[in-house]
């Protein structure tokens, strides 16, 4: 996950920002660099690899000036080369860019046409293009950068600098995290609070759709229309070692808000958005030629897995076995010489499921990994490392991970059906511009925080939650019933909606509420008959749905959650987002510990 940290002061910019950038690297990297203003001229160091790269190049060619921003960029979109690395700029202009831009393509072409050039594969040059061009039309840069800012659509952070104007530097972000720290005479601006601890114990955290104007005095704060917005300083008591909650009151709520920016970077790794094709590292085996596949996984990596498999099934009609990690070589199941195991784990440490890697590689299978440390003992010990891009996760239940994780199963599924000749160009297209479209449904799903909390007003009062979905809701509704006991310590269990009356029906009264992810897809009729059924028995029906499915759910759902409506491949890892929701604002209203729950551990590694 990229990294920006820039100053406005009196003092040399390069080391301050050099020492934020370093404190960034827990976010993961492959190239960094820097911009300052040198007697008024924009001067960039770039350099491909780790910081002690970057460190050379300026012992070698120092950057002087006393307004500067720096950037540690993981690879998404183009290689990890000097050239693509961030800052990227021209005469008039520097910018750094955490995050995506969805339409970079569409302002691509407009910025050719108009004779702009560009030199790297990134999509965050076109930032720095648009908001030259405006600078060359005589826009000072507070309107230049606006005008700028209002053409963008995706999750971002981004900073600027501009030529001829020291002491001058423009922030603003979306569906991203930025935090302003105000120091004497100086002032900074991180991508979190880590980058500034050592600076500033003041901080204002900015929010979706935030513009801040940064002077060596001070702070301007506006939304992209230019209106003024407050936003409070707050005194941080952040230790210079430890990692910042951004404002947030929790990891888990920071985490959760980093979902769209998550399933975005996820995706530039593994789509090249100008074919609309998924692109997968090179594979030591043929796709074509697997008969089946196996996944393995723990806790909600598993349940990842069980929507992988409805998706290869169903996709790429490719046969899956699937397994908990921890009984999978226990069972010791009959597997297929050359098939394929898919094993999915965000430490890539995970105890039951490294176990479950060995005994896969001794019987011949080829070994997938879906993991988000890509330096850890199952990537090494895997034919292939599909990595998910969702940075460091701190909270110890999963949120974000997990919706990386079945970005990049539903990647691979289109990639395997593809291979096996089960879907043409023109429907991977179809279903790889449903996942492109996901950052910014996911990024809307944020404005049904209050009903999710008038919903969790209900589950907190109950003792025993039933959790209902059809088909690869199913795994959404164990994912919500698990974040629920982990986090609230309230009993809930998970079940297919059609098996509730083999058993569970029998639960169904007044105390006990229903929790049911119902979007408008082939399976919401047969989703409704059960909620009708539970209705019928005085079940308090809570209920996600999409704006297609409202009318109808509202005739008998108690509460009800309306979500963007999508295609029905993405929409498990879209509901999945408010599940994960209404067990953290239960636990908050509960008061339990949410970011370390009792008896619970980040990474399981003893079995």
């Amino acid at each position: 996950m990229c990294g920006i940290c820039g100053v406005v002061g009196r003092r040399h910019a390069t080391p301050i920002v050099f020492e934020g950038l370093r404190r960034l690297e827990y976010r993961g990297y492959d190239s960094a660099g820097i911009a300052t203003l040198v007697d008024g001229r924009v001067e960039r160091r770039r350099a491909a690899g780790k910081l002690d790269n970057l460190a050379a190049l300026l012992k070698k060619e120092p950057l002087p000036g006393t307004t500067g921003i720096g950037h540690t960029r993981w690879a998404t979109h183009g290689a990890p080369t000097a050239c693509n690395a961030h800052p990227h700029g021209t005469e008039r202009v520097a910018i750094v860019h955490n995050g995506i831009i969805e339409n970079f393509e569409t302002l691509r072409r407009e910025l050719e046409e108009a004779g702009q050039v560009f030199e790297t594969e990134t999509d965050s040059e076109t930032i720095a293009l648009l908001l030259d061009y405006h600078l060359q039309q005589g826009l000072e840069p507070k309107e230049a950068a606006l005008r700028t800012l209002r053409r963008l659509e995706g999750a971002y952070a981004v900073a600027m600098i501009f030529a001829e104007h020291e002491g001058l530097m423009i922030g603003a972000c979306h569906s991203a995290p930025l935090a302003v720290g105000f120091g004497d005479d100086e002032m900074f601006l991180g991508s979190d609070s880590l980058a500034l601890a050592p600076l500033t114990r003041r901080i204002a955290y900015m929010e979706d759709g935030d513009c801040v104007v940064i002077t060596r005095k001070g702070a301007e704060f506006m939304n992209f229309k230019g209106e003024p917005v407050e936003r409070t300083i707050q005194q941080t008591a952040l230790a210079a070692g430890s990692i910042g909650k951004d404002g947030y009151r929790h990891y888990m709520e920071k985490e959760l808000h980093e979902h769209p920016l998550v399933i975005g970077q996820t995706l530039q790794r593994m789509v090249d958005p100008a074919s609309r094709r998924v692109i997968l590292p090179d594979l030591p085996f043929n796709l074509a030629e697997v008969p089946r596949a196996v996944i393995t996984a723990c806790g909600s990596a598993f349940f990842a897995g069980m929507i992988g498999r409805y998706w290869l099934e169903e996709i790429a009609r490719l046969p899956v076995d699937i397994d908990v990690a921890s009984e999978m070589r226990y069972r010791n199941p009959p597997l297929t010489e050359g098939s394929v195991g898919l094993l999915i784990s965000q430490s890539g440490e995970t105890a039951d499921t490294l176990a479950a890697l060995r005994s896969l590689r001794q019987k011949a299978i080829h070994i997938v990994s879906v993991l988000n440390v890509e330096h850890s003992t199952m990537a090494r010990e895997s034919d292939v490392v599909l990595g998910t891009v969702a940075g460091p996760e701190i909270s110890v239940a999963s949120t974000k991970a997990f919706t990386a994780q079945l970005t990049v199963l539903a990647c691979f599924a289109i990639a395997t059906a593809r291979a096996r000749g089960k879907l043409d160009v023109l429907a991977e297209e179809h279903l790889v511009s449903a996942l492109l479209d996901l950052p910014s449904r996911a990024a809307e799903v944020f404005n049904q925080t209050d009903a999710i909390r008038a919903m969790a007003q209900v589950v907190v009062e109950a003792r025993d939650v039933l959790y209902l979905g059809r088909g690869s809701m199913f795994p959404v509704a164990m994912e919500g019933a698990l974040k629920l006991k982990e986090i609230s310590y309230i009993h809930a269990e998970a079940y297919a909606a059609g098996e509730m009356k083999h058993g569970p029906i029998s639960l169904i009264d007044r105390t006990v509420p229903i929790v049911a992810t119902a979007p408008s897809n082939a399976l919401f009729e047969k989703t409704l008959s059960n909620l009708q059924e539970a209705k019928a028995r005085g079940g308090r029906l809570l209920v996600f749905t999409d704006t297609k499915g409202a009318e109808r759910v509202s005739a008998i759902a108690e509460q009800m959650v309306v979500l963007p409506h999508v295609h029905d491949f993405v929409a498990p890892i879209l509901q999945t987002i408010p599940v994960q929701m209404l067990a953290y604002e239960v636990a908050v209203m509960k008061g339990t510990d949410v970011d370390q729950p009792r008896n619970l551990a980040k990474s399981v590694t003893v079995e």
